[in-house]
């Protein structure tokens, strides 16, 4: 393919790993700017059949990347509901991402110095019109089921809206319409912490690294619940007063993200997230909503204390004729990546549902 190129990788999966794909045009932006020479890493799974029609697309959350075998294990894989034997996989990195697509330690053509913190700002929309160039890229006029969980959610609904005829199913997992100002807050008091560390300014790739580790404390416990730090954390001995395995965990936690990720690309990513608002420029978020034309199956979870399962259910009730359902896990926000038999269960009964009632469509069009 033209304007890919591979990128090595010290890890063995089945399917394309680690191409980028490079825009040959400036790469405008929702907010009128405009990126050169944009790169998008991706990853592909199985191969695209004759008639084009069995595309799986995956949007990935936060830090994740786009190696979904990795991240989603479960779900998909060799033996998964999504496996390569019966699907095209497809999972890109966003915008702004420490994993291959262009980001703020990306090389400003304009000086030939990192971007830092003088990247611009991007938003969710941007996520799916540099993934529709890619798709346009990969050939794919036709998508069978777009999924994503939390961030990757809130582009998959995006996508839904902008380019409806282009979606077959969609399945949404703990994500929303609209980001709330809870989430808002939370991802402010993740910047906040950043920000204080002073190293942020330096323009130098591992600054804010101290700053990003106490950002990730606090993102824990918006993804966690009280029931599962109880149960994994509680100390087996009554006598200590300091040095708890709770505090061991979430500087273990910190330690593992800034050895993998970067603060800038983290910084602009929760800007992202907060501007996440399907109404926004539209009449109304739900008029966006109805827009979507996809056989939707949206999933929510009991006890996710970050993205609540009212959020989940305002989906479904706007979306027209879309199915709604919850699982219920200890993990809270974080079960949409751990719960995965459940998952399975749920998405693989829409996915016969939805395929039933295609079939007796085009039996009544006959």
């Amino acid at each position: 393919m033209q304007n890919s190129k591979t990128i090595s990788t010290s890890k063995s999966l089945s399917g394309d790993l680690g191409a980028i794909y490079n825009h040959p045009k400036q790469f405008k932006l929702e907010s009128g700017k405009k990126i050169r020479n944009l790169q998008i890493a991706y990853q592909t799974y199985g191969k695209l059949n004759a008639s084009k029609d069995n595309v799986i697309w995956v949007c990935h959350a936060l830090t994740a990347n786009a190696d979904v075998f990795e991240w989603w294990e479960g779900l998909f894989g060799q033996n998964a509901l999504f496996n390569p034997n019966d699907h095209y996989i497809v999972c890109a990195n966003v915008l702004g991402s420490n994993y291959g697509t262009t980001s703020p330690l990306s090389t400003n053509p304009v000086n030939g110095l990192p971007y830092y913190l003088s990247f611009p700002q991007f938003t969710i929309r941007d996520f799916v019109s540099a993934h529709q160039l890619l798709a346009n890229h990969l050939g794919i006029d036709q998508i069978k089921l777009l999924i994503g969980g939390s961030l990757g959610g809130q582009q998959a609904v995006e996508w839904g809206i902008i380019e409806p005829q282009r979606i077959e199913n969609l399945v949404l997992v703990a994500t929303n319409a609209v980001h709330s100002p809870w989430g808002i807050a939370f991802n402010e008091s993740q910047r906040l912490a950043i920000t204080t560390d002073r190293t942020f300014y330096a323009n130098q790739p591992d600054g804010g690294s101290k700053g990003l580790k106490t950002a990730r404390s606090i993102a824990l416990l918006s993804y966690r619940t009280y029931s599962a730090y109880g149960n994994t954390q509680v100390e087996s001995v009554n006598d200590k007063t300091d040095h708890f395995r709770a505090s061991s965990y979430q500087n273990y936690q910190g330690e593992k993200l800034i050895n993998r990720f970067n603060a800038y690309s983290y910084y602009y990513l929760t800007k992202a997230m907060d501007s996440h608002n399907v109404g926004r420029n539209r009449k109304s978020i739900a008029d966006a909503l109805k827009t979507i034309k996809a056989n939707t199956l949206v999933i929510g979870i009991e006890n996710d204390f970050l993205f609540p399962v009212s959020e989940q259910k305002y989906l479904a009730d706007h979306i027209t004729n879309a199915e709604f359902a919850t699982i219920h896990s200890e993990y809270g926000h974080d079960g949409f990546l751990i719960e995965t038999n459940a998952l399975t269960n749920i998405i693989g009964t829409f996915i016969k549902e939805s395929r039933n009632k295609k079939i007796i469509k085009l039996q009544h069009t006959a």
